[in-house]
């Protein structure tokens, strides 16, 4: 022991600080597990996936009881069958194993804010922090196998110091899973040299110089082994060990502004959905004041026991940090959620965060006009109605009334053209122009009688016509000739014909009604 540790004094000054955790979770037979899922008679019988490679068709994965009988993966299918005649055999699916581990690793969140794929068949969690939750990291590990195997998974999960321990650990330690703290260097010693995660051909070099164990060369000059087995060898020794930083990459990118509550026992009720939902809302907005930051889209997602995540969300039309409001948003909402066994987690997640400053209020004007925070939280309410959809117009320079006005992106977007005030024009302008029945007495008067919606309206006022033409480098057509017009109760209304009144093809529209 006293050489190994002289050996491992070479690369001193670059050892990583602890406490950083790392839980590995290894699937030996992920796919079969599948197949096995979805068809449970599969569990008791051998049976293998298969796909063609090079003219011939290969076995690209083996359950239990194949492998017991001496089927191995990269096979030919034929000797696997001469192996075992009554051998069931399924195709396999292109990426299955790729989508099955993204799948799993969504899953694991509720273990840790930072889960990755390793492929080609295991998860790697940072577990820093999170064992206590549990009551230590013995419960931790039990927690996430057994749920994976009540799934129908077969794994096995390990934890240490360093990323290549745990996964060592996980795969190749017969007994231990759980390396306590600055012992992930002993618990390496016994293990083959493919723990390290090494190339198969620098494997095959070590075994022909009889080096079957890591602590037969660990001590070894670092020289010798680099003239020996190259870089890359030493590279993967040093992550296992510690010595060199390892980079963990999450299948999703952890967000700036991110809150998580843990629960101990599952969430099943409306008032507790929303006791935790403030208690996130009060943490990620006191972040967000801290940084003069205002949400203006946010997603809470619900993670159940059964695996299946519920979510809501809400938009802004200023960034806001206020917790009144933004609870008030999310309240409607919360009654869709839908509980079943319960909700273990809750992760509140700012996915679009902007600037946030504080107007300065003049005390000789009387409000703030659009600035007025007061007016940006009714538009979020009312936009969060069902059915209600409360938008901003602004005047766009076109002609044609369908075009001459967009919805604004923000509440504070600036006017760039002025509204036309020359002429009336209706409250309210239909989307599409509605055909109507109109008896007029002679050309360009207006009309006398029309039916819309069938129902008759007597027109007792009428004021026109205003032309509006094509706007031809847009489109071809006809023009219009525009009417407003009052009928018998004192509605108001605004008609219009397409063509002119000798052309047999013209058809009169209403297009708005005035208030």
């Amino acid at each position: 022991m006293r050489r190994i540790r002289q050996g491992c004094k070479i690369k001193k000054g670059k050892q990583l600080e602890m406490p950083r955790r790392f839980v590995s979770i290894w699937f030996p037979r992920l796919s079969t597990d599948w197949f096995a899922i979805r068809q449970p008679h599969l569990h008791h019988v051998p049976f293998v996936l298969s796909a063609p490679l090079n003219g011939r068709m290969i076995v690209t994965a083996a359950n239990g009881p194949a492998v017991t009988q001496g089927i191995d993966t990269g096979m030919p299918l034929a000797d696997a069958r001469a192996i075992i005649p009554s051998l069931q055999v399924i195709d396999d699916k292109p990426d299955l194993v790729t989508k099955l581990l993204k799948r799993i690793a969504e899953w694991c969140i509720r273990f840790t804010p930072i889960a990755a794929v390793d492929e080609p068949n295991g998860i790697i969690l940072d577990g820093s922090g999170c064992a206590h939750l549990w009551g230590g990291e013995q419960k931790y590990l039990d927690d996430i196998a057994e749920r994976l195997k009540a799934k129908g998974y077969y794994v096995r999960v390990a934890i240490a110091d360093t990323i290549g321990a745990a996964w060592a650990v996980a795969r190749f330690s017969k007994e231990l899973l759980i390396i306590q703290p600055n012992a992930h260097v002993e618990a390496l010693l016994p293990l083959p040299p493919a723990a390290l995660r090494l190339e198969q051909g620098t494997i095959d070099r070590l075994r022909k110089l009889g080096l079957r164990r890591i602590q037969q060369f660990i001590a070894m000059p670092r020289p010798a082994l680099r003239r020996r087995f190259g870089a890359p060898f030493l590279n993967q020794l040093d992550r296992a060990l510690g010595y060199e930083r390892e980079v963990l990459t999450p299948f999703e990118a952890i967000k700036d502004y991110q809150e998580r509550l843990p629960c101990m026992d599952p969430v099943v009720t409306a008032t507790g959905i929303g006791i935790a939902l403030e208690r996130l809302l009060q943490t990620l907005c006191k972040r967000l004041r801290d940084d003069q930051k205002g949400l203006r889209h946010v997603i809470l997602k619900c993670y159940r026991v059964d695996g299946k995540i519920e979510q809501i969300a809400i938009a802004t039309n200023k960034p806001s940090h206020s917790v009144n409001h933004l609870f008030k948003l999310f309240e409607d909402k919360i009654q869709g959620i839908e509980p079943a066994l319960g909700i273990e987690l809750f992760v509140l997640e700012a996915t679009k965060v902007e600037d946030h400053r504080a107007v300065q209020e003049k005390m000789w004007q009387s409000g703030d006009g659009l600035e007025d925070v007061r007016l940006s939280e009714l538009i979020d309410r009312l936009t969060g109605k069902d059915g209600v959809q409360a938008t901003r117009y602004l005047p766009a320079e076109h002609y044609w009334p369908e075009r001459s006005l967009k919805p604004a992106a923000s509440l504070h977007e600036k006017l760039t053209s002025c509204w036309m005030v020359v002429t009336l024009r209706p409250m309210q302008l239909l989307a599409d122009p509605e055909k109507i029945e109109v008896t007029a007495p002679i050309p360009d008067y207006p009309p006398m009688l029309f039916r819309h919606r069938g129902k008759l309206h007597r027109i007792t006022k009428a004021d026109g016509p205003e032309r509006i033409e094509q706007e031809w480098w847009l489109q071809q057509g006809e023009h219009r000739d525009y009417y407003r017009v009052e009928d018998d109760t004192g509605n108001r209304y605004w008609l219009f014909r397409l063509g002119h009144y000798n052309d047999k093809s013209y058809q009169w529209y209403m297009h708005g009604f005035f208030a």
